[in-house]
């Protein structure tokens, strides 16, 4: 097997092009046996040092967030696939770093267990924090000098000073100091007013630790599944740009031999290629130069794709889309095998 027909077919720029042009939905993004696993695994394991008995809820949408008064934890969806995470470097600048997600985590954990056990509503709570009525502006200007709030999670705007925006926040970024494992925040804030602020967060955590929450799941706001925009709409992109390097690109041409049913389920064209895999195989190998390594390489780019474009054919169809598919495969690899790419 060269190693130039996997490169080919299988590079990051085609890889790119083919997710940016794959509406978020139907990314197939799950927590369950993503990077995230290890990250949430790791929350609870602290939750479970305090004897918190309470484990929010994870689901994947467009940021991270608590829905108002929610007690679930939103988290980017990029973050369940490393391919995603690469985008957001590369169209953003940035990409939360392991440190960086825990500390989310954490502070969304704040909001979570406070609309879980509505702390927001006792008296103790609003003394301490204040009023949870208060206006929550998108914009406020911090005092970085004040010993009033912790300093934890780092904002773009606001530095490590987010705790300032609203209540809500200060009691979120409260907790999630009081959580994190070696924060030493007895020394580190002993000489603050807000050890004020922390010392009650323990007292209170103590006392509800394995108590029921009073509320538990809720409307999620924006879920992964409910995301029909385009990963390059999302971006503000046009995909035109990202094409030209796209050498392995295969997509529209799976199209035109598998055209949507209009809402016909059909069979599955990935089914129809894994079991006409040996033909293909035999007929790009007789029709062209390329090795049978080669040309495995080429049906199972054929067969993945069609898996994650979810392309299906009428049954009665099945003859016709056989010797299109057979057509279609060939003439991919004579335009590998003379070009040195895929071409649409």
């Amino acid at each position: 097997m060269t190693p130039t027909t996997s490169t080919v077919i299988n590079n990051w720029a085609t890889t790119r092009y083919e997710l940016l042009n794959t509406r978020i939905c139907d990314l197939g993004l799950k927590i369950e046996k993503s990077p995230l696993e290890l990250h949430i695994k790791r929350f609870y394991r602290e939750l479970d040092r305090h004897g918190l008995r309470f484990r929010p809820e994870m689901y994947l949408t467009d940021g991270w967030g608590c829905p108002d008064q929610v007690p679930v934890i939103g988290i980017p969806f990029y973050l369940a696939d490393k391919r995603l995470a690469r985008i957001e470097q590369e169209q953003t600048g940035e990409i939360e770093t392991d440190a960086t997600m825990m500390m989310f985590l954490r502070h969304e954990a704040g909001h979570a267990f406070n609309y879980a056990y509505r702390l927001w509503e006792t008296p103790q709570w609003a003394s301490i924090f204040g009023s949870f009525a208060r206006p929550y502006r998108d914009a406020f200007e911090p005092n970085p000098l004040s010993r009033d709030f912790v300093r934890h999670l780092v904002h773009s705007q606001y530095g490590r000073h987010y705790a300032q925006k609203h209540p809500d926040e200060d009691f979120a970024e409260t907790f999630a100091v009081w959580l994190t494992p070696r924060s030493e925040w007895r020394r580190k804030y002993r000489a603050w007013p807000v050890l004020k602020k922390l010392l009650f967060v323990d007292k209170l955590m103590r006392s509800i630790r394995r108590k029921e929450p009073v509320a538990r799941g809720g409307e999620r706001v924006n879920p992964v599944e409910n995301m029909t925009i385009m990963l390059a709409d999302l971006y503000g992109q046009r995909t035109e740009r990202y094409r030209a390097a796209a050498q392995g690109f295969v997509d529209d041409k799976l199209k035109r031999v598998f055209p949507s049913q209009g809402g016909k389920r059909g069979a599955r064209a990935m089914d129809l290629i894994r079991s006409n895999r040996m033909t293909l195989v035999a007929q790009i190998t007789q029709w062209t130069g390329l090795d049978p390594a080669d040309a495995r390489i080429i049906v199972d780019k054929l067969e993945s794709r069609a898996s994650s474009l979810r392309l299906r054919y009428l049954s009665e169809e099945e003859n016709d889309r056989r010797m299109d598919l057979t057509a279609m495969t060939i003439s991919l690899a004579m335009d590998f095998e003379y070009t040195g790419r895929f071409t649409g």
